[in-house]
């Protein structure tokens, strides 16, 4: 039974007959990136990207719509079998060579940071999560924290935070210029406060408080621009009131140096689609005048999937609604700041949509992501046990392993069934890892 769309895959088909061999570009798990010279290798020639072809997949919905209940309720479980297999596999961390360890050289000296965005009164959940992180990841690498405010750091929070740290450890207390924070003057105030009802009316979340606007905004477009941020490579983005339940004993900095990682990620789900119910047009608006920018190896499955929550890819025109839970985030801050994201932030930034709807940073980031880079970039943690109320990335430990503490079960994406249907993670692995990538952490 074929339950794919056919107008899709045979888009897709037609699209790899223009393209060169990704498989010796996949494999990038199984190495690190070298910097030996091989001029002297025959260079291999790249076909031209027929763009006009990828254009017309990303108008198409990945699966048949004449596709009937039992087809879809067949495919929505095959998916998610897979899922299943693949979170009941006992790991430890990535099976790769070159893992650097604590108290080796290159332990803590990757150019990055570890940062937060928090109020005062956010002091005892964000030390709650430093405690957390420091005990399983950072007290054997050092590396510094950021914390961001749209106000003045108190005194009070300068100093606890402080204490629970090394005396050596850096720490920047930022607080954030009021022209990257605060609603822009071309907002019409009047037609902001409108749109804001209806969304009300729709039971979307934080839709009248004006701060979660800004913060969206400022996470999108903003953030890797403050000063302090300047010199760093790498952000891995933290919040007040997350658990981290497992060791991790190899600096996943330099894993993502060394792989040549775009983006890290623990959680994948979907999005209130009344939120970003113009979000897909306006992004693809940007990227027919701009067909460049696209990656032909782009992750464009797993945002045209269209059967999980129809009712999603309906209310956007286009958009499954799947995107990376930017509460938890490791950012290569150089692809934030390339051309085709910069230009993409002009371009919503233009359309206010940030204001007009609730515009996430989740999205955006997630959308930038899935059209501008190759997706093998792309890495899933799933040694990273985390939690942010009410989902979960839970790795199941081998039987003798004492990494995890116990407080989450393998493989749980929530305590609430109900919530399971929420989950995109079936999606990116069927139609966005490779097999080696799949096997990556698969203990020989």
């Amino acid at each position: 039974m074929d339950l794919a769309g056919s107008t899709y895959n045979q888009l897709l088909d037609y699209v790899d007959t223009f393209l060169p061999d990704l498989d010796n570009n996949n494999d990038k798990e199984d190495r690190p990136v070298s910097n030996t010279d091989d001029s002297s290798v025959p260079k291999k020639v790249e076909e031209p990207v027929d763009y006009d072809s990828i254009l017309k997949m990303l108008q198409t919905p990945l699966y048949n719509q004449t596709m009937d209940d039992l087809q879809r309720e067949e495919k929505i479980k095959a998916n998610f079998k897979l899922y299943d297999r693949i979170l009941a596999q006992p790991i430890i961390e990535p099976q790769v060579d070159g893992l650097v360890r604590p108290g080796t050289p290159l332990a803590g000296k990757a150019n990055a940071t570890i940062l937060s965005l928090v109020q005062n009164k956010d002091i005892n959940a964000i030390i709650s999560t430093i405690k957390q992180l420091e005990d399983t990841f950072n007290s054997k690498f050092g590396y510094p924290y950021t914390f961001m405010n749209d106000e003045e750091f108190s005194d009070n929070f300068k100093q606890r935070i402080s204490e629970i740290l090394p005396k050596e450890r850096l720490i920047h207390f930022v607080k954030i210029n009021p022209n990257d924070w605060n609603r822009p003057g071309n907002i019409d105030v009047t037609k902001y406060n409108e749109a804001m009802d209806k969304l009300e009316a729709e039971d979307v979340q934080y839709s009248k408080k004006l701060s979660y606007h800004n913060m969206c905004r400022f996470y999108s477009s903003k953030f890797y621009h403050q000063d302090v941020l300047s010199n760093y490579k790498y952000a891995w983005r933290i919040e007040p009131n997350v658990n981290f339940y497992c060791k991790i004993d190899y600096d996943v900095f330099q894993f993502m140096e060394q792989y040549d990682k775009v983006y890290g990620f623990t959680l994948n789900l979907y999005d209130s689609p009344q939120s970003v119910r113009t979000l897909w047009e306006t992004t693809f608006e940007f990227i027919k005048e701009n067909p460049h920018y696209l990656n032909k190896n782009g992750a464009f499955e797993w945002i045209k999937e269209n059967i999980q929550k129809p009712r999603n890819f309906n209310i956007t025109n286009g958009y499954s609604t799947c995107h990376f839970w930017t509460n938890f985030e490791i950012n290569n801050l150089d692809f934030l700041r390339s051309e085709p994201y910069e230009r993409y932030m002009e371009h919503l930034e233009s359309k206010g949509g940030f204001y007009y709807e609730r515009w996430g940073d989740a999205p955006v980031r997630s959308l930038a992501l899935a059209l501008f880079a190759d997706k093998s970039r792309i890495h899933w943690f799933r040694d990273i046990a985390y939690h942010h109320f009410p989902y979960t990335n839970c790795p199941k430990s081998p039987f003798d392993s004492n990494r995890c503490n116990g407080n989450c079960v393998a493989g749980k994406f929530s305590p609430y069934p109900n919530l399971n249907v929420e989950n995109c993670m079936p999606t990116w692995l069927e139609y966005s890892m490779t097999e080696d990538q799949l096997k990556l952490y698969e203990i020989n």
